[in-house]
């Protein structure tokens, strides 16, 4: 089964940067895309960054500009840099999985989820 298991959330203050990690088994890079979503308490889930299976990027325009996804094929790993974090920053960010072959921030389409790792900015 694929499991995606998302690491390095925690806390920092406005302006600041964290760069979580989501390691991925049982499914390759090259066939599928891969998602950041975010979820702000009282808020449902938002798409802010994807990958695709050829490596193009798309954003959310509330986060262009200040985060930045990325792959290690061979730790399987997926990274999303996120710089100028604001209080409004503020949520639980899952990986996803998701096998479109475009980057779409269409999170009906995703189909694997992680757990989840925590961002608190304050």
């Amino acid at each position: 089964d694929v499991q995606l298991v998302e690491s390095g959330g925690g806390s920092v203050q406005p302006g600041g940067s964290l760069r979580p990690s989501c390691a991925a088994s049982e499914l390759t890079f090259s066939d599928v895309d891969m998602n950041w979503v975010r979820q702000a308490p009282g808020k449902e889930r938002e798409p802010v960054a994807t990958i695709s299976s050829v490596s193009s990027t798309r954003y959310a325009d509330s986060v262009k500009g200040r985060f930045a996804i990325s792959q290690d094929s061979a730790e399987n790993t997926v990274y999303l840099q996120m710089d100028s974090l604001k209080p409004a920053g503020t949520a639980m960010c899952y990986c996803a999985a998701a096998k479109i072959g475009f980057p779409s921030l269409a999170r009906y389409l995703y189909t694997e989820w992680g757990p989840g790792t925590q961002v608190t900015v304050s």
